[in-house]
């Protein structure tokens, strides 16, 4: 370990101290803590309290909101039976959503017919997606994409239940 990551470990290991010692003094932030979902909501309530834990031990702090850094995983979830679309860049002719799924699934008779190519990729969770022509299912698990080309007919079958499925999508002309 070099003499820059032993700092940054030991003051994360003090701000934490501070962090469990404020535990006993504030009421009501024990239970805060305890209704946070992940380690994202928890490093959030830190730093509102004023304790600076960052993500991971090592992690640099981005303190530059010209930088407008976002974590992909730092989203709330929707509701059950939902799906959520987040468009994080575009340009001209094509743009990047962030898909949120929670237990969710196209409609009765629906179908996307898009008019553009989709790439999509499954960063959290699961899902299968029913193709057109020819007819096939598609079974994605965390790590796998495909491509889809412009109107090519397909569905959601369905998504996993909390803590749901994470979709990252590129579409373009």
């Amino acid at each position: 370990m070099s003499k820059q990551d032993l700092k940054l470990f030991l003051d994360k290991v003090d701000q934490l101290r501070k962090m469990v010692d404020s535990l006993e003094h504030s009421p009501g932030r024990r239970d805060a803590l305890e209704a946070c979902e992940d380690h994202n909501q928890v490093v959030q309530l830190a730093r509102s309290w004023g304790y600076e834990i960052g993500r991971r031990w090592g992690d640099v702090v981005n303190e530059d909101p010209v930088l407008n850094v976002e974590n992909l995983f730092g989203r709330s979830l929707p509701s059950a039976g939902l799906e959520e679309r987040h468009l994080l860049q575009a340009g001209s002719n094509w743009r990047i959503e962030l898909i949120l799924s929670c237990a969710a699934k196209s409609k009765e008779g629906f179908w996307y017919d898009q008019n553009e190519n989709e790439w999509i990729a499954v960063l959290r969770g699961s899902a299968r997606l029913r193709l057109k022509d020819p007819d096939c299912f598609v079974d994605l698990g965390v790590g796998d994409y495909m491509h889809l080309d412009s109107n090519r007919l397909h569905r959601v079958e369905r998504t996993d239940p909390y803590p749901g499925t994470i979709w990252l999508a590129i579409f373009w002309d």
